[in-house]
């Protein structure tokens, strides 16, 4: 994982309340903690986040609100920082909220009622919360529901409310569309 992909969940991990710290930060992405200092540096130094760390807390949180700057995906990501840390304002790119939001992935949690379905699912669970449940991170909504639907087995979207009810309204068009034998005339 590259620093942007580390930056980006720090930043989520801080929007969603969780206070992050460089011992977790260093736990999931499997890198050293000095490494994770350097990130949290980066982000604070470089990309002018108002980081204030809360000793009650253990973790960090924004002292203001801040919104990150559009990142750049790439094997040289080192060569870019210049030019992130100069984007401040998404205004000036005239970029929109969809592309920022692609770069900080989408979370639900989700009960599975197997292990093949924990399988089809495993390159989107970051975490397994107890026996059947499981913190999954996605990008794209429409391909995270296209998975669950796709899944030969039961499962339950715990969470978000929103994409259980996006999930809701696509089974409903699906089975409206696709009238079995008992429904026609």
């Amino acid at each position: 994982m590259n620093a942007n992909t580390r930056i980006q969940w720090v930043h989520k991990k801080i929007l969603n309340n969780s206070y992050p710290n460089a011992q977790r930060l260093a736990e999931r992405f499997r890198i050293s903690h000095r490494q994770a200092q350097r990130d949290l540096d980066l982000l604070r130094k470089r990309l002018g986040a108002p980081l204030e760390y809360d000793k009650s807390r253990k973790g960090f949180y924004y002292s203001e609100p801040f919104t990150l700057p559009i990142l750049i995906t790439s094997d040289n990501d080192e060569l870019y920082i210049q030019e992130i840390s100069s984007v401040r304002d998404d205004e000036e790119l005239g970029a929109d909220a969809s592309i920022i939001q692609m770069q900080i992935p989408y979370s639900a949690t989700v009960e599975l009622s197997n292990k093949l379905a924990a399988i089809e699912l495993s390159n989107y669970i970051i975490a397994k919360q107890g026996k059947d449940r499981y913190y999954c991170e996605f990008h794209s909504i429409e391909k995270f529901i296209g998975i669950l639907m796709s899944l030969e087995s039961d499962f339950r979207l715990v969470e978000p409310d929103w994409l259980r009810e996006r999930l809701v309204r696509c089974a409903v068009r699906v089975l409206a569309n696709h009238p079995t034998s008992d429904d026609t005339p």
